[in-house]
């Protein structure tokens, strides 16, 4: 049904990373999952045509192309993959090869054909894989959500959001940018959150203490990233100009914040075999040194919209459903530089960093609307072995997942608190006449702290405990 191989490695999309998980059986996985799509009320021709589309993703990876003659323009390097393609998606092979090598523009009112080259193409397809595979995979989540609803009405939720942590890696691109950038967001919001109900804690205990607001450490790094100018507005500006470059992105990136805003900084000279770095920034969880080669590109992301309308009139009805809220070709943006229909209508955004920017906003807005609770998650050694404790690796990942800055933010105030009989049980050798003379708890604190000469500073008694 599929008109898919044996061979994992005959499918470039999806061949990149490690293929196989030690003691998990992939065919065993496909089979339970295939049984969970009936369970959640699924028909068969939806079943079918998911594996139908994430096949036509697979086969999209081996469709090749090449430059025609001298000119600016690509032609087909032989048609099998997209064959597969069409027939999975149910549209016409030979126009989906004219659809993406000459797409159809507005120009003013009128609609004219313009040439595509090899590396258009290519990145036409590539986003059109990406922009396929993310609107199946939100419709199986409101499809599931659907089946689960139970129509009752709903006062609370409870959501859970698994955040990876930060990545520094010897080559850090656009991906890297947007982790960090979300964990840096993240971690603003931990701090904060654990300033609140610190001070609220002071309060309610009756202690004087000189309150910070430790989500302010981060503000620098954010507002470089995300205010107007910064290093996402910048992109997003760059990318819409028709002649930018890398090097021309890396000049305005230097101009607007080298020597203006602090975290942004000259990387370090690459290791031996490694590619150089354009700039650096200082995250809370270290320097990271950004290499910006091809983010113009992956920024833009276009779908070809003549492709999309193909799609749209295709016979596969799950891919007619997943772009039903894509304008398409009836609003595509005209030559003359105006977006036209790719603004942030249904269709999604004009570049991948504002579609991102958008995201992280409602997700910070729904954050801000919980009760959050917080587990860190920590690997104790890459083997999967018992008893072993890589320390490098440990330290490494306290750093990077916001520990460090939280113990950092408890040892600026009184850390440790005890109930005043716990304390007293606890403390009572200290000072045990003293102690024992008194009967209410606050006072043997007191007394406790007296007799052993600790410094006034470095304590605080509350109403029900004793903070050190």
């Amino acid at each position: 049904m599929c008109f898919l191989s044996n061979d994992i490695y005959d499918y470039y999309n999806v061949a990149q990373g490690k293929v196989t998980i030690p003691n998990v059986d992939d065919g065993e996985e496909c089979l339970l999952m295939d049984e969970a799509f009936n369970v959640l009320g699924f028909t068969q021709e939806e079943k079918d045509n998911i594996y139908r589309i994430t096949a036509a993703v697979m086969h999209m990876g081996g469709m090749k192309f090449k430059q025609k003659g001298r000119e600016e323009q690509a032609e087909a390097d032989g048609t099998e993959e997209g064959d597969r393609v069409a027939k999975l998606l149910g549209v016409v092979t030979e126009d989906l090869y004219k659809n993406l090598l000459k797409p159809r523009i507005k120009v003013g009112a009128e609609f004219v054909t313009k040439g595509q080259n090899k590396d258009q193409v290519t990145n036409a397809v590539g986003a059109l894989c990406k922009g396929i595979f993310d609107r199946v995979f939100k419709w199986l989540v409101k499809k599931c959500n659907e089946t689960l609803d139970t129509k009752q009405k709903r006062a609370q939720f409870i959501g859970v959001l698994d955040i990876a942590g930060f990545e520094i890696f010897d080559f850090n691109g656009f991906e890297q940018l947007c982790i960090n950038f979300t964990n840096e967001k993240l971690q603003q919001f931990f701090n904060h959150h654990m300033f609140v109900l610190e001070q609220e804690e002071y309060k309610r205990e009756g202690i004087n203490w000189a309150f910070i607001d430790f989500g302010m450490d981060l503000l620098a790094c954010i507002e470089m990233i995300e205010k107007p100018m910064g290093i996402l507005s910048i992109l997003e500006e760059e990318s819409m100009f028709p002649k930018a470059t890398d090097q021309t992105f890396a000049e305005k990136l230097m101009t607007n914040h080298l020597g203006k805003s602090a975290p942004f900084q000259k990387p370090k000279p690459p290791k031996p075999g490694c590619q150089a770095a354009h700039f650096a920034i200082g995250h809370y969880a270290g320097v990271v040194s950004y290499n910006i080669t091809g983010w113009l590109e992956k920024n833009k992301d276009p779908l070809n919209d003549t492709v999309v309308d193909q799609f749209k009139k295709g016979t596969n009805q799950l891919v007619v459903e997943i772009f039903a809220d894509h304008p398409g070709q009836s609003a595509a943006p005209d030559a003359g530089g105006g977006k036209g229909g790719r603004g942030k209508k249904g269709a999604g955004f004009a570049t991948v960093s504002s579609s991102y920017k958008e995201q992280l906003n409602n997700l910070m807005t729904t954050l801000r609307s919980t009760q959050p609770h917080f587990v860190r998650c920590i690997i104790p050694n890459e083997l999967k072995q018992t008893g072993l404790i890589d320390a490098h690796l440990v330290m490494h990942q306290l750093t990077c997942n916001g520990v460090l800055e939280g113990i950092r933010i408890c040892r600026k105030g009184f850390p440790n608190r005890m109930m005043y009989p716990d304390f007293k049980l606890r403390y009572l050798i200290l000072a045990p006449a003293a102690m024992q003379a008194e009967t209410e708890g606050k006072k043997a604190a007191e007394k406790c702290f007296e007799a052993i000469g600790l410094d006034p500073d470095s304590y605080r008694i509350g109403h029900t405990k004793a903070r050190i």
